[in-house]
């Protein structure tokens, strides 16, 4: 049983040396210890805090690109509507000018049409009067040689001018 308990001067001797080994701690390596733990202390706690700056800075950055898209859209609608009413307006102003110039060409030929259509008239009465007096001419010189044809052809002719 010596094994379990221990001699007294050993336990004096452990006593000096853990108190020794303590002292030296103490005077020499706890200092060190401690500031290399609160100098890591801080180094941690300023990357924690460069890390919420960071996270704030990039919801920040979030937001402002969100705002930059709303009015990069907001441009291009805009863009886009004008662009369809400009295009609106140039087919409006191209069918207005195609709807004059139709009315134009159409006027124009309608005149023309207007115009041959009296020469035609024209010619034509023309040729009526110049058959009328050539078939008068020859119904005149065959009907007249007879006294009594003279005179049915001029009753027949007050009669048909008051019908007319």
């Amino acid at each position: 049983m010596s094994l379990l308990t221990p001699n007294p001067g050993l336990i004096f001797w452990m006593l000096v040396v853990f108190l020794l080994v303590v002292f030296i701690l103490a005077k020499f390596a706890w200092k060190p210890i401690l500031n290399g733990l609160k100098e890591r202390e801080n180094e941690i706690q300023g990357a924690l805090d460069l890390a919420e700056r960071t996270k704030a800075e990039m919801v920040q950055l979030k937001s402002d690109n969100e705002k930059l898209i709303a009015e990069a859209n907001a441009v291009r609608d805009r863009i886009l509507r004008d662009a369809k009413a400009a295009a609106d307006r140039t087919i409006q102003e191209s069918k207005d000018v195609a709807s004059v110039e139709a009315q134009k060409i159409i006027e124009s030929a309608r005149e023309t049409i207007r115009q041959e259509q009296q020469v035609a008239v024209s010619k034509i009465r023309k040729e009526v009067a110049t058959l009328s007096l050539e078939i008068a001419e020859k119904v005149l010189q065959r009907e007249l040689k007879d006294k009594e044809a003279q005179q049915s052809l001029i009753s027949e002719l007050a009669a048909s001018a008051r019908l007319n």
